[in-house]
Parts: C-alpha cells; structure tokens; sequence
C-alpha cells in the first residue's frame, strides 16, 4: 500500500526551527513533483514549498527565505528546514506527491499531516 509518512513536527519558539521530513512507502514506479502545504484552523490550505523531480523549487510568498525544500530521489523523501519560525506559521503541514505506480500514470497522494506549533 502506498502512503505518504510526515514526521518532525512539534511545539517551537518564535525564532525557532524545526526540519520536516516526508517519506514515499510502498512500491512505486517513480515521482513527480513533491509539494508541502499547511493547513489552518477552518480549512484554509496554502502552499509552502514544491520541488520537482530535478530539484527546481518553487516557495509560497510567506517563505521569504526562511524555509528551504529539498528531496532524496533514492529514497524518496522530501524535507522542509523551517528557520526563524513565527506564530502565523502554527498549522498542520501536509505532505502531497504524485506518483507514478506500476499500474497507474499518475496519482495524487496526501499524507496526514504534522502538526506544527509555535509558541513562546
């Protein structure tokens, strides 16, 4: 079975950091573009960062070069160094990715998500 697995959240300072990770499980043909998104309270989704198979990036507006998106085709993870984090940046971060299975072209894959808390 295939799934998208997050790890790395947690509670931060304002200023703080924390690194993302995203690993592909299950048997897959190969992967397209990676993608985080969050997720806040009341269901609003952005963006945060996408990166493609030859590691072009692509940052929401917020970044603002405080996050860096980068991804191990080996072993099919995709991880996100979160600096300087601030309270606007507290939401559920979810991992998205479209796979190439062995009977399938192209499928869109979610994780559940990490929940990312910044307080003081």
């Amino acid at each position: 079975q295939v799934q998208l697995v997050e790890s790395g959240g947690g509670l931060v300072r304002p200023g703080g950091s924390l690194r993302l990770s995203c690993k592909i499980q299950g048997h897959i043909s190969s992967v397209y573009e990676m993608t985080w998104y969050r997720q806040f309270p009341g269901g609003h989704r952005e963006m945060v960062a996408s990166i493609t198979g030859g590691g072009g990036t692509q940052y929401g507006d917020f970044v603002k070069g405080r996050f860096t998106i980068s991804r191990d085709n080996v072993k099919n993870t995709a991880d996100l160094q979160m600096n300087n984090l601030q309270s606007e940046d507290t939401a559920v971060y979810l991992c998205y990715a479209e796979l190439k299975l062995p009977d399938v072209m192209r499928a869109p894959f979610w994780g559940r998500g990490t929940q990312v808390t910044v307080s003081s």
